[in-house]
């Protein structure tokens, strides 16, 4: 059936981009180069071969995977099958790949060889997998023996796209559902704010495009531009490709940003191609921002948002670098797009907005936000109220200019002496002490105040700073009441989530084994 008959969808303008830009450049990936029309073709022979193996649209198929030609090959054949993608962790336990393979049902694994080890162990402790799909020595000729023939199949904008899950840091990860339109909606915003992407121009993906950069991939394909795939994340070699590649467009989470722009070959090749490199995943601390600017331009933009709806605020290099009365851009992450909206709630009552200025819960509503969480009717009702809003478990507040400030997760909360902190304040000072590489802060029992900050700082070998230093620092910047009442430095990384954001609960977990509950009272 022609698609002017149908609803737009993810597949429906992926095969017209492919159609109209088919001599173009769609892939690079390692020295492998694709144009629109190969890589169509080649997710065509992926989409038959799932549909030969018994697969039926709407099913779900797990991928296990890094950055590569064969990652693109499953991006497209699941969509040309009008399958539903479940990427799994790479840095997750076998019993949580286990547990989202269950939870989604999904009937199929398509995996990358180097990871077999790991799922073989995953696979005996699920049930429900009947097919596994190895990306093996002979993957090319295996490929290459199904037919080229778009399928065709009927696909409706309201029908299943992607399960992602969330980090799992509070418990079993869930399954974030979106449909083909909530996808390309999330998508289309992720761009509105950003310079018009042209045909041609380049999009690097350092992060997997089953995971966040695949935000950025869709957008890319459907726009005439060249996706280029790296498999790691090495300064280095990112460096040199940014510049060999001409990159225009590209997503970092602030961690990735920080070793790009204190690397000394930052300094020694030309970005003159870069039009925007978008920072999320996690609070970006101001040096490292500031960094950026200097060494790559006007280019950077900062969003906020969460796997269950995104973006809800996007800010561009002049705005987040400029002097705005009342307000500190720098500080924030940014304003609430047009096409979005964004409250704070009351704590204690999720249904009640909070007056401009004070401390809540951030609550958001968008076009690209989850239609619920997989199989979890109870858990949708917590994360969703009842008129719509997303409730991020964030705690945040508004500016009278409309800038929000996130301050930290909703159940990291500090309470001393009577006062809330929250440990991202002081993490985002503590960060801009040139010694320190990393830091966690989190609650620790104090006799006299019920609970005090406790900040675990990662530092290199040489590092000379001292603990009153950094109690003096955040007394300084953020009130006395807010310095950690203990330091600890350490050259180990901290402990982190599959996603890469640091757990806070591992951290502060010894300090707390003798107590009954994890909050004390003054």
């Amino acid at each position: 059936m022609d698609n002017k008959h149908r609803g737009i969808t993810v597949t429906g303008l992926m095969r017209q981009a492919a159609k109209y830009n088919a001599n173009r450049i769609a892939i690079v990936a390692d020295d492998r180069v694709l144009t629109f029309s190969e890589a169509w073709a080649r997710g065509v022979r992926l989409a038959n071969a799932f549909l030969l193996l018994g697969l039926v649209p709407g099913d779900r198929i797990a991928v296990l995977e890094d950055n590569g030609i064969e990652a693109q090959d499953f991006f497209l054949g699941a969509a040309i099958a009008g399958l539903v993608r479940v990427p799994l962790y790479a840095r997750n336990s076998s019993e949580s790949h286990a547990q989202m393979l269950d939870h989604t049902g999904s009937r199929a694994v398509i995996f990358s060889e180097k990871y077999e080890p790991e799922l073989t162990e995953a696979l005996s402790l699920s049930s429900g997998v009947e097919y596994l799909i190895p990306r093996s020595h002979d993957y090319e000729e295996w490929l290459d023996s199904f037919s080229d023939r778009d399928p065709d199949i009927r696909i409706e904008p309201d029908d299943w796209y992607i399960i992602r899950h969330t980090g799992g840091t509070t418990g079993k990860s869930k399954g974030v559902a979106y449909s083909h339109k909530t996808w390309l909606d999330a998508g289309r915003d992720w761009f509105y704010n950003f310079p018009p992407m042209e045909a041609g121009d380049v999009c690097m993906h350092v992060g997997p495009i089953s995971h966040g950069s695949g935000y950025l991939y869709t957008p890319t394909w459907l726009s005439g531009g060249t996706n280029l795939l790296l498999d790691q994340f090495e300064p280095d070699f990112v460096l040199e490709r940014m510049a060999e590649k001409d990159v225009a467009y590209m997503f970092l989470v602030p961690s990735m940003l920080n070793a790009l722009v204190r690397n000394p070959k930052a300094l020694e090749l030309d970005f003159s191609s870069l039009k925007v490199i978008q920072i999320g995943g996690a609070p970006v601390a101001d040096e490292t921002a500031l960094l950026g600017r200097d060494i790559f331009g006007e280019v950077m933009y900062q969003g906020y948002g969460q796997t269950e709806a995104l973006p809800v605020c996007m800010m561009g290099p002049k705005e987040w670098f400029s002097s705005v009365e009342g307000s500190t851009p720098l500080r924030s992450a940014g304003r609430v797009l047009p096409f979005a909206y964004l409250e704070i709630r009351d704590i204690e009552d999720s249904s009640v907005a909070v007056p401009l200025g004070a401390e809540g819960e951030i609550a958001i509503r968008c076009d690209g936000q989850m239609i619920g969480f997989w199989e979890n009717r109870d858990a949708t009702k917590e994360k969703i109220s009842m008129d719509g809003f997303v409730l991020t478990g964030d705690i945040g507040r508004l500016d009278s200019n409309g800038y929000l400030y996130v301050l930290d997760r909703k159940d990291d909360m500090i309470i001393s002496g009577g006062f809330n902190i929250w440990p991202a304040e002081l993490e985002n000072v503590i960060l801009g002490h040139p010694d320190v590489v990393e830091v966690g802060v989190f609650s620790i029992p104090h006799q006299k105040w019920g609970e005090t900050p406790a900040a675990v700082c990662v530092v290199v070998g040489e590092a000379k700073v001292t603990e009153s230093e950094i109690i003096e620092l955040c007394g300084k910047q953020l009130g006395s009441y807010k310095k950690p009442g203990r330091v600890i430095f350490q050259t180990d990384p901290l402990p982190k989530s599959p996603v890469g954001k640091i757990q806070r609960k591992v951290l502060r977990e010894p300090f707390w084994d003798k107590n009954s509950r994890r909050v004390e009272g003054a």
